[in-house]
């Protein structure tokens, strides 16, 4: 049966051409302006500052505070490897991202009514509520990020990807930036603070994130098959691993760069015990941070765009062994606290490299195999942060912080080294890459 010919005149092309693009356009604003949202909450929850010095109040000690990397790990790998498939087969993804956007929510909204409600420093059960709070927030946040990755990969040209990252992390930065400055300065005092308005704050960004969500423009996928059952699932990203040289190289990248996360607890507790400072000092590290995180998206982003992930992927990695290095240096000077703002800057590097090891990832799998590709990067990353957390939270504790930081420092220093094993996407025609790749399934 042959195709009208009105649908393969010039107009109609030229026509769906332009709808195609506006629909681009759309989702490129809505995608912006979702994660500009999820950026402002995200600072009011953030990992190295704001939830372990949460948890010193109630009581915790630096093996607790271990805790905190290992349980963000493990939601953001185990729970994606396992719904990969399933969520690669939904008709719209954007309803997932929504789902997660809004339980992430409603996670922070029940930690403001627990923390109006309890007294945080003689309950010895707190710690282990909110820790459990934290384990479902991750591992909706694990999802998310999956969900979120997968709506890169169909709504957004791998051309402009770079920009959507540059776009939303700069307005991102400056609306967190500016929240953070006109609300934690009155909600943050030297000893204590007033968590229920930050948890509240929080929660609701995400809920907002989450109906923006619904907004995108998504044409529905085609469901052609039935789910892989969880043996599959291994299996699959087993055979991924196995055949594909690259990824194999990228992933153990990516679980050197995992064992950072391993110290984001532990740099607000650093600073605070060697250079007494108060919790009012979270203000401006926060605001360091996310300037940080806008001021290196700017140029990783642009480079990306122009030479590859690769190039910025090298350069992310030496730069992410000056935050543990700067720390120790400036723990052990008496103006230390003045240069501490510096540490927390270069931290901001780290969302940043997370979503390049995802867009790295988009370039080097087909589209079907994306998500079996992002997940197994997940779970890679996460292993020796699960592994290892609590045993950097124990040399904290029993050592000092100078054995934990230098053991991270060296690692991250060899998997710099490691990054110039990787090919660069690019500089193949997509009919070399797609020959080079094997059927994993």
């Amino acid at each position: 049966m042959q195709t009208p010919d009105h649908l393969d005149s010039p107009p109609a092309l030229e026509e769906q051409a332009a709808r195609q693009d506006v629909a681009v356009r759309r989702n490129f604003s809505l995608l912006a302006l979702y994660q500009v949202i999820m950026r402002t909450g995200w600072i009011f929850k953030t990992e190295s500052i704001i939830m372990p010095a949460v948890l010193d109040l109630m009581g915790g000690n630096a093996i607790l505070r271990g805790c905190l990397p290992m349980l963000n790990r493990f939601g953001q790998s185990l729970p994606p490897l396992i719904a990969a498939d399933y969520i690669r087969q939904l008709p719209q993804k954007k309803r997932m991202l929504a789902i997660c956007a809004a339980v992430m929510g409603f996670c922070f909204i029940s930690l403001a009514i627990i923390w109006s409600l309890t007294d945080h420093q003689s309950s010895n059960w707190l710690p282990y509520l909110f820790l459990t709070i934290y384990g479902i927030f991750f591992s909706f946040v694990g999802l998310h990020n999956l969900a979120m990755s997968l709506m890169y990969g169909k709504l957004i040209p791998v051309t402009s990807r770079g920009r959507l990252m540059l776009v939303s992390m700069t307005l991102g930065c400056l609306s967190a930036v500016g929240f953070a400055w006109f609300l934690l300065r009155h909600w943050l005092g030297e000893q204590t603070g007033q968590f229920e308005p930050i948890f509240l704050f929080t929660g609701l960004a995400f809920v907002l994130s989450a109906m923006i969500a619904c907004c995108l423009k998504e044409v529905p996928d085609v469901r052609k098959r039935k789910t892989k059952k969880l043996h599959q699932v291994f299996r699959q990203s087993w055979e991924t691993l196995r055949v594909d040289r690259n990824f194999r190289t990228l992933v153990v990248i990516a679980s050197l760069f995992g064992m950072s996360m391993t110290l984001f607890p532990h740099y607000q507790a650093l600073a605070r015990g060697r250079l007494d400072v108060g919790l009012q000092a979270m203000v401006p590290w926060l605001i360091a941070q996310n300037i940080g995180a806008a001021g290196f998206s700017i140029p990783m982003g642009w480079l990306a765009d122009r030479y590859g992930y690769r190039l910025v992927l090298r350069l992310q990695m030496l730069l992410l062994a000056l935050p543990p290095i700067l720390a120790i240096w400036f723990a052990n000077l008496n103006s230390g606290g003045h240069w501490f703002l510096l540490v927390f800057a270069l931290l901001g590097l780290s969302p940043v490299m997370l979503r390049t090891f995802s867009n790295y990832t988009l370039e080097i799998a087909d589209r079907q195999k994306q998500p079996i590709y992002l997940s197994t990067m997940s779970v890679c990353m996460a292993v020796p942060v699960i592994v290892t957390s609590l045993l950097v939270g124990l040399l904290v504790e029993l050592i000092g912080f100078e054995t934990a930081f230098a053991m991270v420092i060296v690692t991250i220093f060899f998997g710099w080294i490691l990054t110039f094993k990787l090919d660069e996407p690019r500089h193949h025609q997509p009919d070399q890459v797609a020959s080079s790749k094997h059927e994993t399934e």
